[in-house]
């Protein structure tokens, strides 16, 4: 698709919307209230507003590479600060997706240059649950549970911050794990237990 395209569509979009409610846009510029702080990743495949069937203003979104949170990334520590602090929403997802490029590209021993720091972050989900993957003898099936695992273990980076944690307490705020398949259209919650999978660690993480 060329970038003309992209703006003849553009004027197709603010017309049917203009036509379904004449104040549309300038109601959308007063602000933004949204309930979700949406982490997913950035394939193009994975649209976060479409697969969630959500409108504009509803879900506050950060995507990277394979829907990340390592806690030296302030791009997504900065997302989360002002999610939580200033936009006060009331849930964090984390969504992965069935057959990511990211997970895939941390599972094989290949030099990816400016990429290798950050696959790394993936590489340790797998050394953590290295005894779990190394059981699953099919190579799908262990890249399907990587994807779900790697969600984990970015809910918990999302729990271990300190905005994260006040808000918690404060007002109750949820963290999710979820996982688009590709195949199926569908949205997959992992139900992550997270008080089990915290309680021999989170004493070392708690912010009181």
């Amino acid at each position: 698709m060329n970038t003309k395209q992209i703006f003849k569509n553009n004027q197709e979009w603010v017309k049917e919307k203009l036509n379904l409610d004449p104040d549309y846009f300038s109601n959308l510029s007063k602000g933004q209230k949204p309930d979700i702080l949406y982490i997913g990743c950035s394939d193009s495949r994975v649209t976060a507003e479409e697969l969630m069937g959500v409108s504009p203003g509803e879900a506050f979104v950060h995507r990277n590479i394979a829907n990340m949170v390592p806690n030296t990334d302030l791009s997504s520590m900065s997302v989360i600060d002002y999610a939580v602090l200033h936009l006060e929403v009331k849930q964090v997802v984390v969504c992965g997706h069935y057959y990511c490029g990211g997970v895939k590209a941390a599972m094989q021993s290949q030099d990816l240059g400016i990429l290798n720091p950050w696959l790394r972050n993936i590489r340790d989900v797998y050394r953590l649950h290295k005894e779990e993957l190394s059981k699953i003898s099919d190579e799908e099936t262990r890249y399907k549970r990587l994807v779900e695992l790697n969600v984990q273990e970015q809910c918990v980076n999302v729990i271990k911050t300190a905005e994260v944690q006040r808000a918690y307490r404060d007002r109750g705020l949820t963290v999710h794990g979820w996982v688009f398949d590709i195949h199926s259209g569908k949205l997959i919650d992992l139900k992550i237990d997270f008080p089990k999978i915290l309680e021999n660690v989170m004493e070392i993480y708690r912010l009181d």
